[in-house]
């Protein structure tokens, strides 16, 4: 502990980051990292991309990469919204959507960061027990909250809570954000990415280093009614306004 540290930073809990081997025979379990290599045509793209626009600032926007993204999910440009990866879009929505004194709800067994980010912001937060069968007990997000982030598969249970349990969740809580951290939704069972149209108070969150083995790249994305998406880009706006680098938007536009 040092004395020049402030209270929030002398009570964290900060993350260990697992290690990296150098040899690269291990498949990495702890991280999840893809042991087969991303596509081709994401390479070609980052070699092309490393030319001597490299001095130019990227473009702040990410326009090609949000409407590439919309297309595949049906949506509009504005309800996409990008990071430096899914645990800055947690980050930045414990800042655009969560208040200090209204506790936030997320399972007793889950990502380990959420209680981390809940430290950092000074956010209360209530950990909900999973049952018996580490399912998530609908039920109890039902109780008066001020917001709640549900993985989904949750890790590192592996249990996929259905669509249906996630609308009425939604239904619930009509004056919390909801957000569903879909890391490992390529991996089993339904995106709630169609229901962002119906429900307002739904954030949705996935990542391109699980399944598009590009974790080197640092890159996700945030699916949300544009009311949200405006909120995430005031924190970002207010705190770097260049938060994905050109080599990264390049790989991730193909």
């Amino acid at each position: 502990m040092s004395r020049y540290w402030s209270d929030i930073v002398s009570k964290l809990e900060p993350y260990v980051p697992g290690e990296q081997p150098k040899d690269k025979k291990y498949i990495k379990l702890n991280t999840n990292e893809n042991p087969y290599p991303p596509s081709p045509k994401v390479l070609e793209a980052i070699k092309n991309a490393c030319n001597s626009d490299i001095r130019l600032y990227p473009d702040p926007e990410c326009d090609i990469l949000r409407k590439t993204i919309a297309e595949y999910f049906n949506l509009e440009k504005e309800q996409v919204f990008v990071g430096n990866g899914s645990d800055e879009l947690l980050a930045f929505s414990f800042m655009a959507f969560f208040n200090p004194g209204k506790p936030i709800f997320f399972p007793d067994i889950t990502y380990s960061f959420y209680p981390v980010y809940s430290q950092i912001f000074n956010i209360d937060y209530k950990l909900v027990e999973l049952d018996e069968e580490f399912s998530v007990p609908v039920d109890k997000f039902l109780e008066k909250n001020g917001g709640i982030i549900l993985p989904n598969p949750n890790a590192p249970t592996g249990k996929f809570l259905p669509i249906e349990s996630i609308e009425i969740i939604l239904s619930g809580n009509p004056d919390s954000v909801v957000i569903i951290d879909e890391a490992y939704i390529d991996f089993g069972g339904e995106s709630a990415s169609r229901l962002i149209n119906e429900f307002p108070n739904l954030l949705v969150i996935q990542t391109l280093s699980k399944s598009r083995s590009l974790a080197g790249l640092r890159l996700g994305f945030a699916l949300g009614n544009k009311k949200l998406t405006e909120g995430l880009d005031r924190v970002k706006n207010s705190f770097n306004s260049y938060t994905i680098d050109r080599l990264a938007l390049a790989g991730a536009e193909k």
